[in-house]
């Protein structure tokens, strides 16, 4: 029974996305919109990156096994929110008036080089598919430790993929801002119940962490082993640069299709308090300490605690708010892989055609990220993987966002290409990096080349670096947008 409501939950939230939209035809509007949606329609879809599957299972897990160190995600959410309240206004802007519909587009035009702009296409997609396979494989541990069914995680899983490429097919961003005002609901309403069976079932707050203190009181500190301060300082740090200067390819769209720089800043003042929400997973996380075997894996503690502490229906409230915290964002990156492939990477000129690709590829890649995500993986490794990978575009974003660009594009497609490299390199190898965050890691190898490659350009080419890098960066009224801007408002 359990299993059948949930499963129905989760058609319900399916269906939400497509009702009452008429299929979009073009892929500007159907990526974003006529760059004009209000504060609050803008702020769900930004708010639907705070609240994740990662925020649902993983960060209970981090905290059931490394306490405290668990803060490290409000940390650098904080920090971001105030780094992207002077940066993507400036992003929104510059997509406006030159026709922005992805990430790509904008590295492609501030550096004016095509080349550049497949990379950045390439990195983004193939660093997204960990994510993507995130919220899937989230989504079936939801289902499966609320249920007891291993079928019933497969079987969900499916459902789940299937109903995402078809709403987000069918309506696009404004089909997916639809889901997202459910969505925040629903993970309130989920969080707010396990924190009461939280409270009900093992004691006040303060009873917990005092209970804590007194059994094991290394979960109050950042010292647990692998989540040191070490883990902390290096995660905060690597996570604040990549999310603060937006790195993440399917985070633009909700910031080029927003009606304005002005309502972006109201999103993110919101935003930072908004983060506060995920003390409720922490605190679940550490509590659960108390009651679960020290052996239960940390996907599995959130749920587990819920279990222990609360009826049969409620569990399926929380199940259906942690299905819906996973198909809005799955939904999110499908969107921005299929737009840097059919967009950037991929150079066809028919625009009915390159829809009918870009729609392609919204199937293909949540089709790779179910049948990777029907594997069991660890949810925490997989986010830091891929904020490690994309935080090597955060040197070439800031370059980018200032009046000039005085840098070329080839050095900074260098720099973009050995600093992923050496994430992929040191993720696979499992090398060993003393608790230092591999993406952290990355960016010293990046950014020295790309000085080096730099320095060298310079030097063969000192007119070019006179003007402005060859007029990288320079918009003038010879130079053609990007795409044909839609709805702008600058």
């Amino acid at each position: 029974m359990l299993t059948v409501a949930i499963i129905i939950g989760i058609v319900g939230i399916g269906a939400l996305g497509v009702a009452g939209r008429r299929r979009q035809t073009e892929l500007s509007t159907w990526t974003v919109g006529k760059r004009d949606l209000p504060r609050w329609t803008s702020w769900f879809l930004q708010a639907g990156e705070s609240l994740t599957t990662f925020s649902f299972l993983g960060l209970a897990g981090i905290a059931f096994g490394g306490g405290v160190a668990a803060l490290f995600a409000v940390a650098y959410l904080t920090i971001n929110c105030i780094v992207q309240y002077f940066v993507v206004p400036r992003q929104r802007q510059l997509g406006a008036n030159r026709g922005y519909l992805t990430m790509a587009d904008f590295f492609q035009d501030r550096f004016n080089s095509k080349a550049l702009g497949k990379t950045v296409a390439v990195v983004g997609a193939v660093f997204l598919i960990p994510y993507l396979q995130l919220q899937i494989t989230g989504l079936g541990l939801i289902v499966q430790l609320a249920t007891g069914s291993e079928s019933a995680r497969g079987y969900s899983m499916a459902v789940a993929s299937v109903l995402v490429v078809v709403f987000v097919i069918w309506a696009g961003i404004r089909g997916l801002a639809k889901v997202a005002v459910f969505k925040d609901f629903a993970m309130l309403a989920a969080l707010v119940i396990v924190l009461a069976g939280v409270v009900a079932g093992i004691g006040g707050i303060p009873d917990i962490f005092a209970k804590v203190m007194d059994t094991a009181p290394s979960y109050l500190t950042i010292s647990r082993p692998g989540f040191d301060a070490t883990f902390w300082v290096t995660s905060v740090i690597v996570t604040s640069i990549g999310a603060g200067l937006n790195t993440f390819p399917h985070l633009w769209p909700p910031v080029l299709a927003a009606k304005s720089g002005a309502v972006l800043r109201d999103n993110v003042k919101w935003l930072a308090v908004y983060q506060f929400l995920l003390l409720i997973p922490i605190t679940a996380g550490i509590a659960a300490t108390l009651v679960l075997d020290p052996k239960t894996k940390g996907n599995f503690v959130l749920l587990g605690i819920a279990q222990h502490t609360l009826p049969e229906p409620l569990i399926a409230v929380i199940a259906i708010g942690g299905a819906a915290a996973a198909m809005v964002p799955a939904g999110a990156i499908a969107m921005g892989i299929s737009s840097l492939v059919s967009n950037n990477l991929l150079s066809v000129k028919n625009p009915k055609l390159r829809f009918r690709i870009n729609h392609v590829v919204v199937a293909i890649a949540v089709g790779l990220a179910l049948a990777f995500g029907l594997a069991k993986s660890d949810i925490g490794a997989l986010l830091l993987l891929t904020y490690g990978g994309l935080t090597q575009l955060a040197p070439a974003v800031a370059i980018a966002i200032g009046r000039k660009v005085r840098i070329g594009a080839v050095p900074v497609n260098l720099g973009i290409i050995v600093g992923t490299l050496t994430v992929a390199v040191i993720t696979f190898g499992n090398i060993p990096t003393g608790g230092i965050d591999s993406g952290l890691i990355a960016l010293a190898p990046n950014l020295a080349v790309l000085a080096v490659a730099e320095l060298i350009r310079r030097r063969r080419n000192p007119q070019a670096v006179a003007g402005g890098a060859a007029g990288v960066g320079q918009s003038s009224p010879e130079q053609q947008p990007v795409h044909t801007a839609v709805g702008i408002e600058a």
